[in-house]
């Protein structure tokens, strides 16, 4: 277990709250990254797994998505240890008493993440009024219910593409994760012509290369039931979707699925990055020196926080959505262009274009006049 100072440097964290209230059974981290730009935006995540390291790392993917999609708000981030599975009164419990313990944080804005919803945001908000991705009942833009995420992973999809020599009409892709944003992104690619040959969620994986029909697969999961219940196709191990022979594979479940152990298993052109985290930096180089192309999640899946920030300041949907869909084409081109003219990695080219932007922001704030003193850390 590395030293979580080992990740603290110019940028942050800022703050790093531990909290634990025995009554509701609740064990939860708080991590405020940068705020420079303004109060953070993160999502508040629940799994039995989570951990302060994934926590800190979370936070920081969240300043320079932030930055890198211009938002005026920072990074953060939150985790619950639990089962998102739990009984619904168990959760809420829990939940509100999260929302209660950093009622006074108020440079954090909760935020819909892996095993919460809009439902879990409406609880916060009626503890402390600070919480986006809310349901649309409530004056919300319900972020997963629409594919605010998918919807950027798309058009990230399309300005790749422009860089490859391969077109959407006919593509197979293979999805690693077929929750709530791997399943739109599903949906909005076979839109386009796409060819869902593959799909894995906690329980399994299934694999057709003559096409799985994305709109009965939505349903079964909306039924309770996992891809593996999908009535053709081969049916396979959840790790298995990494093998899928693909043109487009889209993670979009849990950081670090992909490291330098099983990256050569990729049979795939273009990696969509959906989920937060999904390809350590040592897998990444890997697969750039394999020809293979990976536009960074900070850049590709930001269309779930620049919705939340759009829900925020009160924007309508459809400004949402056009929103998502210029931001996102705008820092795919301009990380690509950065690859492509002076030969950096995809992630070094998009964290220079978030740290650039950030930093000009870090200089209009009073501790920039103390950040070149001798022994300043």
């Amino acid at each position: 277990m590395r030293d979580l100072f080992d990740f603290a440097d110019e940028l942050g964290p800022t703050k790093i709250i531990h909290v634990y209230e025995p009554s509701a059974g609740l064990k939860g981290i708080l991590v405020v990254d940068n705020v420079a730009r303004g109060p953070s935006i993160g999502g508040l995540r629940m799994a039995p797994d989570v951990s302060c390291e994934e926590c800190v790392r979370l936070a920081r993917a969240m300043t320079l998505k932030n930055a890198a999609a211009d938002l005026p708000h920072g990074g953060g981030k939150s985790v619950i240890f639990g089962d998102p599975k739990m009984p619904k009164r168990e959760k809420e419990a829990k939940i509100r008493a999260m929302a209660s313990a950093l009622r006074n944080v108020d440079e954090y804005i909760f935020g819909p993440d892996m095993g919460t919803d809009e439902v879990c945001m409406a609880w916060v908000r009626d503890e402390i009024g600070r919480s986006v991705g809310l349901p649309c009942e409530v004056g919300g833009i319900p972020l997963d219910e629409i594919g605010a995420t998918a919807w950027g992973v798309l058009h990230s999809t399309e300005v790749a593409l422009e860089y490859l020599d391969f077109e959407l009409e006919g593509a197979r892709v293979a999805v690693q994760g077929f929750g709530a944003v791997g399943k739109h992104a599903a949906r909005f690619l076979t839109d386009r012509g796409a060819v869902l040959v593959g799909a894995a969620d906690s329980c399994g994986a299934v694999s057709d290369p003559k096409g799985i029909d994305v709109a009965a697969l939505i349903e079964l999961k909306g039924a309770g039931k996992s891809v593996v219940d999908y009535p053709r196709g081969t049916k396979l191990d959840r790790e298995a979707i990494i093998d899928v022979d693909c043109d487009i594979w889209i993670p979009a479940a849990r950081p670090d699925v992909i490291d330098e152990g099983n990256v050569n298993r990729l049979k795939t052109k273009l990696v969509v990055q959906g989920a937060n985290i999904p390809i350590t930096a040592g897998a990444e180089k890997i697969l750039s020196e394999r020809g293979i192309l990976s536009v960074p999640d900070f850049i590709a899946n930001a269309g779930g926080v620049i919705c939340a920030a759009n829900e925020y300041r009160g924007a309508s949907r459809s400004e949402t959505f056009g929103s998502i869909e210029e931001k996102i084409r705008q820092n795919t081109r301009a990380v690509l262009e950065a690859v492509r003219e002076d030969g950096k990695l995809p992630r070094e080219a998009a964290f220079d274009l978030a740290v650039s932007r950030l930093k000009k922001c870090m200089g209009y704030r009073r501790w920039s006049l103390f950040s070149s003193a001798p022994g300043f850390l």
